[in-house]
């Protein structure tokens, strides 16, 4: 069953194949002739170096079924590898962000009576939405999470795969523009690649719901590149490359976005939560409300960057005094 022949080809110049019955060795010479040598000795194979992938979600978890990110038998479908593999790295910065906010004082301690309000912004086809819950439930942390799109049939289709799952009490979808979704206090906001300005509603509502975690991952950030029209020298060295444009005006965005989180009371940080063979939309801004007053610098800097902005721009692109 080895395929020597594909080996052969591959341009190795030593190729040793070891199995419990003996091995096989081949040297390639300088001329390019394999000499082989096969031994018959037996030998024992051990698994102890072997390591099982850490997984926070079991591909057989009902909800990844129900969801369609596993198959009818529990495992991983593999077009949905890379969103199998989004979701768990945003739990495993979603996680120890919130254990330590909790330990903080920063976001209460939840309760079965008091659950931690969880709101996902564009919910989409829900696989961020239920995996938080079934994670978070599973390790004992009450939660009630709501997921908001603006489709009434993500709305309709989410809705009876939680019916489906028995956890219908403590999650819920609504079909609304994020813009226009009303609501209280909550204590975790989030949003997964909302497109272009709906990074910007899901920003401002967390902000106005006094959200105690914010956790964004920008998708095309097509406004501002829309609206610039005169470029000053030196910058269409850049610009008139349009992927290098396209990054300048996705890093300006999101550092803007950062800044407004930092000036309203957040301690704010811009990560990558997964590795870009996975998705190219691959950072996360991160927001826990400290309530601490931005130094001057920080507004001035602020002030400036919209300033330099405003000059090139068809209309003002955020209200400074906002």
């Amino acid at each position: 069953e080895t395929p020597l022949a594909e080996l052969l080809r591959a341009g190795f110049a030593n190729i040793l194949l070891e199995q419990t019955s003996g091995s096989i060795s081949v040297r390639i010479t300088k001329k390019g002739e394999p000499l082989i040598h096969r031994t018959s000795e037996k030998k024992e194979q051990i698994l102890e170096h072997d390591r099982t992938k850490s997984r926070l979600l079991q591909p057989s978890d009902p909800f990844l079924i129900a969801v369609g990110i596993s198959d009818k038998e529990g495992n991983l479908k593999p077009s949905k590898a890379d969103k199998y593999r989004q979701v768990e790295e945003f739990l495993r910065i979603l996680v120890p962000t919130l254990d330590s906010a909790i330990s903080a004082g920063q976001i209460k301690t939840p309760t079965i009576e008091s659950p931690l309000e969880i709101v996902d912004l564009g919910c989409g086809n829900a696989y961020l939405t239920f995996a938080t819950h079934q994670y978070l439930m599973n390790k004992g942390i009450p939660v009630h999470v709501t997921g908001i799109d603006v489709r009434e049939q993500a709305r309709e289709k989410n809705s009876q795969i939680a019916k489906k799952l028995g956890i219908e009490k403590s999650i819920e979808f609504k079909a609304e523009e994020i813009a226009r979704v009303g609501g209280g206090q909550v204590d975790i906001a989030f949003a997964l690649h909302a497109c272009d300005t709906a990074t910007d509603d899901a920003i401002a509502w967390a902000v106005k719901s006094n959200a105690g975690l914010v956790l964004v991952a920008p998708c095309c950030q097509h406004d501002l590149q829309s609206k610039l029209k005169e470029i000053p020298e030196p910058w269409p060295l850049v610009t008139k490359h349009g992927i290098l444009k396209e990054r300048l005006v996705d890093i300006l965005t999101d550092s803007i976005r950062a800044q407004i989180l930092k000036l309203v009371g957040y301690r704010t940080d811009v990560i990558e939560f997964i590795g870009g063979e996975h998705t190219p939309k691959n950072l996360l801004i991160r927001g826990v409300k400290t309530e601490a007053k931005p130094e001057q610098i920080e507004i001035a800097r602020y002030q400036e960057m919209l300033k330099e902005l405003s000059a090139y721009l068809d209309m003002f692109w955020i209200n400074s005094s906002a």
